[in-house]
């Protein structure tokens, strides 16, 4: 019995342990970048990814009001948000005239098989 149970104890040791469970299977999440852009008070930008239709293609993005000096969405306050659309050969998604002032970034949570990513932060007056 204790001949078994060393062998298995080497035999994982020699395979570099045990596999994570979020790497079961191998299957790795795309990256996803989100972009903003402002003209006046109108937020829009797009969503980019390896796999487009998988992570672009409706994904959901949030635009958030910064309230501290760091992005902290426990904190920051949700204003509004768009699914992203095919326009050209690009994903977009545009909120419209919010109204306010501020500082403020875009969110693209995370979906399965695709990582999530926010955007740069950028000031309206």
């Amino acid at each position: 019995m204790k001949t078994k149970l060393l062998t298995a104890v080497v035999a994982i040791t020699a395979l570099g342990g045990i596999v994570p469970p979020s790497n079961a299977g191998g299957v790795v999440a795309a990256d996803t970048t989100v972009t903003i852009q402002v003209q006046g008070r109108d937020f829009s930008g797009y969503v980019k990814s390896s796999k487009p239709m998988r992570c672009a293609d409706g994904r959901k993005v949030t635009l958030f009001k910064q309230v501290g000096a760091e992005q902290d969405r426990s904190v920051d306050q949700r204003v509004a948000s768009d699914t992203a659309s095919l326009n050209g050969d690009r994903y977009q998604w545009s909120t419209g005239n919010t109204g306010q002032r501020g500082k403020f970034y875009a969110r693209a949570g995370k979906i399965d098989g695709c990582k999530p990513d926010s955007s740069k932060t950028l000031r309206t007056e």
